[in-house]
């Protein structure tokens, strides 16, 4: 049985969650014959990401976002605006090649969302995997409001939003499992043209997202979700975890990366 390194659940600030993303990646991609893992955290202050190719200028609302107190990150995946606020995020990293996760991004999306659902399964929450989508139906800036590719939904309604890169040989997909959503903080966080927009577009998001507290049988607590989407993983790629921690590598490589996603110059790119 193949052995992947665990990375458990631990809370940072965004430029820090992306930071140790990248130096995971980084560190991974140096050696000869890298271990593939998955790790959790949480965001403290409430974090709104963005995709690497948004605009930072025509979609976000500085001035709002500072009255709440929520940072601003970019991360280096694509994909939409999301919120980090009360959610279990994961990041998995791993060669390309390595039969878990290899194949196209759609077939990888596959693998690393059949683990995701028979997590969430397990859990009794009835999560589905989208055989067919994109962005299409996309009608903001906001991560959730379209499926894409086998990602998860309940009945109809987008519950996992993930995005993945590669680089160096090595693939990146980080997602959050949403434990509640405050829907009107993240349209707060956006520009839109005008306010009958802005609540038009509300209303057709919270049609298509939903968080963990809208759909669950019982109440879940982040550390059980946790254990049991480890399970999945473990049942549905056939691999064990060793629990584990960043490197004294992985520790130096993140503080050499973290100024970058500190920067106005990273954040505002675009």
């Amino acid at each position: 049985m193949t052995t992947w390194r665990y990375l458990p659940y631990n809370v940072f600030s965004g430029a820090e969650n992306m930071a140790i993303d990248e130096a995971l990646l980084l560190t991974m991609a140096s050696m000869v014959n890298p271990q593939p893992l998955l790790r959790f955290y949480g965001w403290k202050p409430a974090t709104l990401s963005l995709g690497y190719a948004q605009s930072y200028h025509r979609e976000v609302d500085e001035e709002a976002c500072q009255l709440e107190g929520i940072d601003i990150v970019r991360r280096t995946t694509g994909g939409r605006a999301v919120l980090h606020q009360y959610e279990l995020t994961y990041s998995l990293i791993a060669p390309e090649h390595d039969p878990n996760v290899s194949g196209t991004v759609v077939q990888s999306y596959l693998k690393i969302s059949q683990a995701l659902s028979m997590g969430l399964q397990n859990l009794g929450v009835p999560a589905e995997m989208v055989a067919s989508g994109g962005t299409g139906g996309a009608t903001s800036s906001a991560c959730f409001d379209a499926p894409s590719w086998y990602e998860l939904v309940v009945g109809g309604r987008k519950l996992v939003g993930s995005a993945q890169m590669r680089k160096e040989g090595m693939l990146l997909q980080h997602g959050s499992i949403l434990l509640h959503m405050d829907s009107d903080l993240l349209f707060r966080l956006l520009k839109f043209s005008s306010e009958e927009i802005r609540q038009r577009l509300l209303t057709g998001f919270k049609a298509k997202a939903c968080a963990l507290d809208e759909v669950w049988t019982r109440p879940i607590a982040r550390e059980e979700l946790e254990r049991e989407i480890c399970a999945g993983f473990c049942a549905i790629m056939g691999i064990d975890f060793l629990q584990s921690q960043l490197t004294d590598l992985e520790q130096t490589m993140m503080e050499e990366v973290l100024s970058k996603y500190q920067s106005e110059a990273w954040t505002k790119k675009r």
